[in-house]
Protein backbone atom coordinates (compact mmCIF):
# COMPACT_ATOMS: atom_id res chain seq x y z
CA UNK A 1 0.00 0.00 0.00
CA UNK A 2 1.70 3.31 -1.15
CA UNK A 3 2.43 5.70 2.03
CA UNK A 4 -0.52 8.47 1.23
CA UNK A 5 -2.68 6.07 1.05
CA UNK A 6 -2.51 5.23 4.80
CA UNK A 7 -2.05 8.92 5.70
CA UNK A 8 -4.79 10.33 4.26
CA UNK A 9 -2.48 12.35 1.67
CA UNK A 10 -0.63 13.82 4.40
CA UNK A 11 3.01 14.26 4.51
CA UNK A 12 3.61 16.29 8.26
CA UNK A 13 2.00 14.69 11.52
CA UNK A 14 -0.21 17.34 13.39
CA UNK A 15 2.67 17.41 15.78
CA UNK A 16 5.77 18.90 15.55
CA UNK A 17 6.99 17.02 18.90
CA UNK A 18 6.99 13.23 17.73
CA UNK A 19 10.37 12.74 16.40
CA UNK A 20 12.32 9.40 15.78
CA UNK A 21 13.34 8.83 19.68
CA UNK A 22 9.80 10.00 21.12
CA UNK A 23 8.79 7.32 23.41
CA UNK A 24 5.11 6.00 22.98
CA UNK A 25 2.95 4.42 25.20
CA UNK A 26 -0.91 3.33 25.07
CA UNK A 27 -3.47 5.55 26.94
CA UNK A 28 -4.93 3.31 29.95
CA UNK A 29 -7.72 2.79 29.63
CA UNK A 30 -7.65 3.25 25.69
CA UNK A 31 -10.67 4.08 24.01
CA UNK A 32 -11.51 1.97 21.19
CA UNK A 33 -10.57 3.13 17.63
CA UNK A 34 -12.82 4.30 15.04
CA UNK A 35 -14.15 1.20 12.62
CA UNK A 36 -12.71 3.50 10.05
CA UNK A 37 -8.37 2.88 11.77
CA UNK A 38 -6.45 1.16 9.51
CA UNK A 39 -4.54 -1.70 10.09
CA UNK A 40 -1.46 -0.46 10.40
CA UNK A 41 -2.73 1.97 13.27
CA UNK A 42 -4.57 -0.87 14.94
CA UNK A 43 -1.03 -2.84 15.45
CA UNK A 44 0.17 0.26 16.43
CA UNK A 45 -1.81 0.93 19.27
CA UNK A 46 -1.49 -2.48 20.29
CA UNK A 47 2.34 -2.63 20.16
CA UNK A 48 2.52 0.25 22.41
CA UNK A 49 1.05 -1.52 25.58
CA UNK A 50 4.16 -1.38 26.30
CA UNK A 51 6.40 1.64 26.18
CA UNK A 52 8.23 1.67 22.65
CA UNK A 53 9.94 4.13 20.81
CA UNK A 54 8.82 5.46 17.66
CA UNK A 55 11.55 4.57 15.24
CA UNK A 56 11.05 1.28 16.36
CA UNK A 57 7.54 0.81 15.49
CA UNK A 58 8.22 2.01 12.23
CA UNK A 59 11.10 -1.11 12.27
CA UNK A 60 7.89 -3.60 13.24
CA UNK A 61 5.72 -2.23 11.52
CA UNK A 62 7.80 -2.44 7.90
CA UNK A 63 6.90 1.32 6.93
CA UNK A 64 9.15 4.67 6.42
CA UNK A 65 9.53 6.57 9.99
CA UNK A 66 7.57 9.23 8.03
CA UNK A 67 4.70 7.47 8.02
CA UNK A 68 4.62 6.06 11.46
CA UNK A 69 5.10 9.83 12.60
CA UNK A 70 1.88 10.69 11.21
CA UNK A 71 -0.34 7.57 12.27
CA UNK A 72 0.90 8.20 15.91
CA UNK A 73 0.34 11.90 15.92
CA UNK A 74 -3.06 11.04 14.86
CA UNK A 75 -3.15 8.70 17.64
CA UNK A 76 -2.32 10.93 20.57
CA UNK A 77 -4.90 13.52 19.00
CA UNK A 78 -7.18 11.03 19.56
CA UNK A 79 -5.98 10.17 23.53
CA UNK A 80 -5.36 6.84 22.10
CA UNK A 81 -1.67 6.73 22.44
CA UNK A 82 0.65 9.35 24.93
CA UNK A 83 4.09 10.53 23.79
CA UNK A 84 6.90 10.89 25.88
CA UNK A 85 10.31 12.97 24.91
CA UNK A 86 12.85 10.81 24.26
CA UNK A 87 16.54 10.51 25.83
CA UNK A 88 17.86 14.52 25.89
CA UNK A 89 20.31 15.48 23.86
CA UNK A 90 23.65 15.73 25.69
CA UNK A 91 25.67 18.47 25.62
CA UNK A 92 28.39 19.38 23.89
CA UNK A 93 31.42 18.55 25.42
CA UNK A 94 34.28 21.28 24.54
CA UNK A 95 37.76 20.05 23.10
CA UNK A 96 39.80 21.11 26.30
CA UNK A 97 37.91 19.66 28.88
CA UNK A 98 38.53 16.47 26.51
CA UNK A 99 41.68 16.66 26.11
CA UNK A 100 42.29 17.18 30.09
CA UNK A 101 40.70 13.91 30.28
CA UNK A 102 42.93 12.13 27.79
CA UNK A 103 45.55 13.58 29.45
CA UNK A 104 44.63 12.50 32.78
CA UNK A 105 43.95 9.33 31.91
CA UNK A 106 47.46 8.67 29.90
CA UNK A 107 48.65 10.20 33.67
CA UNK A 108 47.71 7.48 35.54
Amino acid sequence: MRPYVLTKGRARPSRNTISIDTLLIATDPAPSLPISAGRQERALLAMCRGLLSLVEAAARLELPVSVVRVLASDLVDSGHLTARAGSPQSPQLSRDLLQEVLNGLRAL
